[in-house]
């Protein structure tokens, strides 16, 4: 377990001191966009759709829910790593090329915007592939750093269009207002749509046996986050009419399109969780018993509700430690059986089969007859 450690440390460091110089950066970048009462309204507004997004990738992830730092990570990756990294290379690449606004706009601000974006997912690739099992991790790690740089972004555009910088008008309420309805209301999902492209890439690689799909899987995710990327940003160049065909008639479908293939992803995962603890309760891993109570998400609350009215509090958290080691041994095991088991499988599977058997006689499911001590 020491190397898995190591990558663990490396991560937690590299991502943390990314984190706190590149928010240095972009707080001072966001105090100079404006008055403090305009900079305090475009943080509002730009905070609006932050939480009912990142609900619907929380949604998404119930089954196996990731840790919570690691995805309060990607939030902050996307929010000042990402957007610092972009806002440089960009400045740096139109000083030293001179491209026009448009072309930066549609060529560059893709490239340098989803790589930054996608550089978060390679981390997680490298040093914490243990924590992904499959294209719906992915998606939701995606999301989180979408949401993020969205975020920062509406902030300093929502800035600029009250203060008359960005190039569209006089400024003012009514910029103000026009700007959050069209990137807060109506394409607060853009941004993390497009880095889903990495993120199923990356799931991709994840859960292939092929040593070139697991290299040609991001890639190609990333190509395709750049295509959708310039595609939205380059139909504004051409005016709100264009913009709105595109949005109607290829990024609306797209999206839909997404989203089904993530709420399949989701219900594939029960299917997936079922077969892969059937085969480690007959390997004497886990009760067969307790399949159901662990697999069914209505059941996992009926078992948790029932803990808690039968035990109180500490019965609900042996619940539900319960329920997670038995999940993540489900999942573990699943990525054995497919013959991509992560390094550390045997250590890791060891650990979850010692929790599961330490908690096991402390709990009983609906019907059966609570353990006396």
């Amino acid at each position: 377990m020491s190397a898995p450690r190591r990558d663990s440390l490396a991560f937690t460091v590299v991502v943390t001191v990314l984190v706190v110089l590149c928010a240095a950066l972009m707080l001072l970048v966001i105090a100079l966009s404006g008055a403090p009462s305009t900079l305090l309204v475009a943080t509002v507004l730009a905070a609006l759709p932050v939480g009912p997004v990142v609900a619907c990738y929380l949604w998404l992830d119930r089954y196996e829910p990731e840790p919570k730092r690691l995805l309060a990570s990607g939030l902050l990756w996307g929010a000042f790593v990402a957007t610092a990294a972009a806002i440089v290379v960009q400045g740096v690449g139109g000083l030293a090329i001179g491209l026009s606004e448009e072309a930066s706009l549609a060529v560059v601000a893709p490239v340098t915007e989803e790589a930054s974006k996608g550089l978060f997912l390679l981390l997680l690739l490298w040093w914490r592939r243990a924590e992904l099992d499959g294209l719906l991790d992915g998606i939701v790690y995606a999301g989180m750093v979408g949401v993020g740089f969205a975020f920062t972004e509406n902030i300093l555009y929502l800035a600029a269009a009250y203060n008359g910088t960005d190039g569209l008008g006089p400024g003012g309420t009514e910029a103000l207002t026009a700007t959050f309805v069209v990137r807060c209301l109506f394409s607060p999902f853009a941004h993390p749509f497009f880095t889903t492209f990495i993120g199923i890439g990356v799931g991709i690689a994840v859960a292939s046996r092929s040593g070139a799909i697991r290299v040609l899987a991001p890639l190609a995710g990333y190509v395709l986050a750049v295509l959708a990327h310039g595609l939205w940003n380059g139909s504004t160049v051409y005016g709100f009419g264009s913009f709105a065909v595109v949005y109607v008639v290829l990024m609306a479908p797209a999206l839909v399109g997404v989203a089904c293939l993530a709420v399949w992803a989701r219900r594939s995962e029960r299917r997936m969780l079922t077969v892969a603890l059937s085969d480690a309760a007959a390997r004497g891993l886990v009760p067969a018993t307790d399949i159901g109570w662990v697999t069914d998400l209505r059941a996992r609350r009926q078992a948790r509700a029932h803990a808690r009215a039968m035990g109180g509090p500490a019965a609900e958290r042996a619940m539900r430690d319960y329920q997670q080691a038995a999940v993540e041994l489900g999942f573990l095991h699943h990525r054995y059986l497919r013959g991509t088991p992560p390094p550390d499988f045997a250590a890791r599977g060891q650990d979850y089969v010692a929790r599961i058997g330490a908690v096991r006689p402390s709990i009983a499911f609906p019907g059966q007859v609570v353990p006396t001590r």
